[in-house]
């Protein structure tokens, strides 16, 4: 697999090849659009819990800096800025970036969007109160520098939070094979299950830098209803909340 820095360019074309695709709900970025209210759900409270915040006034994340790392097409961008948070997405893949700032300008959202990785922005000493990687830890080619690198961009006290895949049998039969395989729910080969990450390797790589994991939550699928909630399994999807030392 060819790389540049913590992007994988195998993972960047595969993205890029349905890049066009982001904003459409019953396509292939629909298990996305369904994640979606479980993670803002996460995201928003325990933001408004650590930034002693009302999570349900009017945009209780104004003032907050937030970088989006892997942010695709800005499914996850847009919402934050709409709870009032002052958002970065930064992405690998250009098409993706493009196609994030023509919807956010369409939807009246100001988004600053920038094609570039996360290693790379150490060198403008950015810092933020809340770094954000949702289902990208699973693709990137070098774990331990994209760790490094989320980490170099916090402030202290600052909050990260992590969405991905935990590396179980339970993971390989449902996310990897069921997924991919038997409900199509994503193309094929959209997942490497040597790749998806155990809470105790995701904690194990932050802490040397200064971020502690201080809750993990699981996203479970219900399939009666066709939706995602929040759970206490964490042996497919989960989130990790995280806490950068002062």
């Amino acid at each position: 697999m060819s790389t540049t820095g913590t992007a994988s360019s195998d993972e960047v074309a595969r993205f890029t090849a349905i890049a066009e695709r982001w904003w459409d709900a019953t396509g292939d970025f629909a298990p996305l659009h369904k994640l979606n209210p479980p993670r803002l759900q996460f995201i928003r409270d325990h933001l408004c819990r650590h930034f002693d915040r009302e999570p349900f006034a009017d945009a209780p994340l104004r003032g907050l800096n937030v970088i989006d790392v892997g942010c695709g097409g800005g499914l996850l961008s847009e919402p934050m800025a709409r709870l009032g948070a002052d958002v970065t997405g930064i992405d690998a893949g250009e098409e993706n970036v493009a196609i994030a700032r023509t919807h956010a300008d369409a939807m009246g959202l100001d988004i600053t969007y920038r094609q570039v990785l996360p290693e790379q922005l150490s060198n403008e000493q950015a810092h933020y109160d809340v770094v954000l990687s949702m289902e990208v830890v699973e693709h990137v080619s070098d774990l331990d520098l994209f760790m490094e690198s989320l980490a170099g961009l916090l402030k202290p006290g600052g909050t990260m939070l992590l969405s991905t895949l935990n590396r179980t049998l339970k993971s390989l039969a449902l996310a990897k094979i069921g997924a991919e395989y038997i409900l199509r729910w994503v193309p094929p080969g959209t997942h490497d299950w040597q790749k998806f990450v155990r809470p105790s390797e995701l904690a194990d790589g932050l802490r040397p830098h200064g971020v502690d994991i201080t809750d993990l939550q699981g996203i479970v699928y219900q399939p009666g209803r066709d939706q995602w909630v929040l759970g206490k399994a964490l042996d497919v999807n989960y989130l990790a909340f995280a806490v950068k030392r002062r």
